[in-house]
């Protein structure tokens, strides 16, 4: 939770470092003598923010925040599953002055926001949830009639991490437990494919076993627990039905748990399964999957990695450096990270979003994602007609 509002300061800082960078004056554009060109950025209208559970107040304020300062107003529905949250934000960003006709929080379940986006007064969408829901908005705003609006979407991943015979076993353990297990899996930027290399993949999925006995799963508020509760029954039950799937099909490696009695609990587990090929899709929750891969198929890996079709993140473990820049190259993903766990994108530092089925971008928390909640304006003047460029002649500073 601390973590949580912690990105929604930083979303909020530097976007208002981006506004005040990119809007407060025109850019000055060249041209020939006797000709001005300059380019200014202009908010669009209504834009509309369609925030997840999962991050309840850094993504809710990282999208408002940024509609707001790109001179946008903003009509905000928060995820079915959190509206309180949302609600003590909306009190927090109405005290910190944005005026009440600029900001509207609209809570409810999925006609609210259908409402939203075919509402024609909408001038555009950002949304960070299901790769489902954002198909339906991407139809329902191809349906209006009226100006076409930009949609940014970050969605999930099918994300993969490589592990080759030259990583730190202990090193990739600690990635593998943080990156597939903490927030109980229900990050999109979560693991959720580990491939091993032959040499190495006894040793690692013995260390993984031993580090999930450890993994204390029970109340988020206890300081000793490591994994908390899915979000809800629906998810629970989902999950509990996948894991039973697994369990027909797959090599069981580990459980951890087990479980508190009550509660949305999941608890965390790891599967052997041939390849990213037998994922059926993303499972939002503490499930890893694990494979073996000779380094000679390297190559087919990864491209069987892109073909999926999702790109949001990957992580890389090695220590030859040829190894990473070539995978690097080759991977189709937003965010990949070397000898590090997968999540905890940074703002400002790491901007996080993906491509394909994973998102439209721009990242969020970067320099690219301010302008595209903003329409382009180019002003040209015939410096010439007024009787030259006074400003060329007087040397003094164009405004």
């Amino acid at each position: 939770a601390l973590a949580d509002v912690r990105v929604a300061v930083d979303f909020s800082r530097y976007y208002a470092q981006e506004a005040r960078r990119l809007f407060a004056q025109p850019l000055e554009l060249p041209g020939p003598v006797g000709e001005r060109n300059v380019l200014s950025l202009h908010g669009r209208g209504v834009f509309a923010c369609i925030s997840p559970w999962n991050f309840p107040v850094a993504i809710f304020t990282g999208q408002v925040a940024a509609a707001l300062a790109a001179g946008n107003t903003v009509v905000a529905k928060p995820a079915q599953q959190t509206p309180l949250t949302a609600y003590r934000v909306a009190q927090l960003i109405l005290e910190a002055g944005v005026p009440p006709g600029a900001f509207h929080l609209l809570p409810g379940s999925g006609p609210v926001g259908e409402a939203i986006v075919r509402d024609p007064r909408v001038a555009g969408v950002a949304f960070t949830g299901s790769n489902a829901t954002a198909r339906a908005i991407q139809r329902a705003l191809a349906e209006r009639q009226g100006p076409i609006v930009p949609l940014i979407a970050e969605t999930g991943g099918l994300n993969a991490m490589i592990v080759d015979s030259t990583a730190l076993p202990e090193q990739v353990v600690d990635a593998v437990v943080a990156s597939a297990f903490r927030s109980a899996g229900q990050r999109c930027s979560s693991l959720r494919i580990l491939y091993l290399q032959h040499e190495i993949a006894d040793t690692v999925i013995e260390m993984l076993r031993g580090a999930m006995a450890e993994l204390r799963v029970g109340d988020p508020a206890d300081l000793a627990t490591d994994v908390g509760p899915v979000i809800d029954e629906d998810a629970q039950h989902l999950l509990q039905a996948y894991v039973k799937s697994l369990r027909a099909r797959a090599k069981p490696i580990a459980e951890a748990g087990p479980p508190p009695s009550g509660g949305c609990f999941v608890a965390p587990v790891a599967f052997e399964v041939g390849s990213i090929g037998d994922l059926p899709g993303e499972r939002f929750g503490p499930i890893l999957h694990v494979a073996r891969f000779a380094i000679r198929d390297l190559d087919r890996v990864v491209d069987a990695i892109n073909a999926r079709g999702y790109g949001l993140t990957m992580g890389v473990h090695t220590r030859v450096e040829s190894l990473a820049e070539h995978v690097r190259k080759r991977a189709s993903v937003g965010n990949l990270y070397v000898n590090r766990n997968m999540i905890g994108a940074v703002v400002g530092m790491q901007p996080f979003g993906g491509e394909g089925l994973s998102g439209t971008g721009p990242k969020a928390g970067g320099p690219y994602y301010l302008p595209r909640f903003a329409t382009e304006r180019v002003f040209t003047v015939n410096t010439a007609a007024a009787g030259g460029d006074l400003h060329l002649l007087t040397g003094r500073a164009l405004p």
